[in-house]
């Protein structure tokens, strides 16, 4: 069954005076300021369209790994994902870089890294994500 998910924007003024709020409405979570200097210089409090991709991003990966080396007969004990979203003004998003590092028991690196590199091709937000450029530093723990 699919499921549906929502936010919500709120934005007020020019794009670089203005100011605005995202509410993760589905969660019922939080709602969290935002600004164009927020998402082009310093977060300053506030968070940023790339810092919420880079939240996805990170938890769809780990969930995505996790579950590829739970079907391989490997589950993992941890796996810690940061994902770095790229912000360049003018430009867009120019590029994600994740980093994970992770414990499974009896697993060689080598069986590892192909686990992460297909997790990182087909977590559902990588594919989303298809026309950004995306890598990964993965290692065992």
């Amino acid at each position: 069954m699919a499921t549906t998910r929502t936010a919500n924007a709120h934005w007020e003024g020019s794009l670089l005076e203005g100011q605005g709020k995202v509410s993760l409405d589905s969660s019922k979570l939080g709602t969290y300021e935002v600004t164009w200097a927020s998402r082009s210089a310093e977060p300053a409090g506030r968070t940023s369209p790339e810092e919420l991709i880079a939240a996805a991003h990170s938890t769809c990966y780990s969930m995505a790994l996790s579950h590829g080396l739970a079907g391989a007969g490997t589950p993992p004990e941890k796996v810690d994902t940061k994902a770095e979203v790229t912000f360049q003004p003018g430009e867009g998003i120019t590029g994600i870089h994740l980093t994970v590092r992770a414990s499974v028991p009896g697993l060689s690196a080598a069986d590892f890294e192909k686990a992460a590199q297909d997790a990182k091709a087909n977590c559902p937000v990588s594919k989303a994500l298809t026309g950004t450029t995306i890598t990964l530093d993965a290692a065992l723990v």
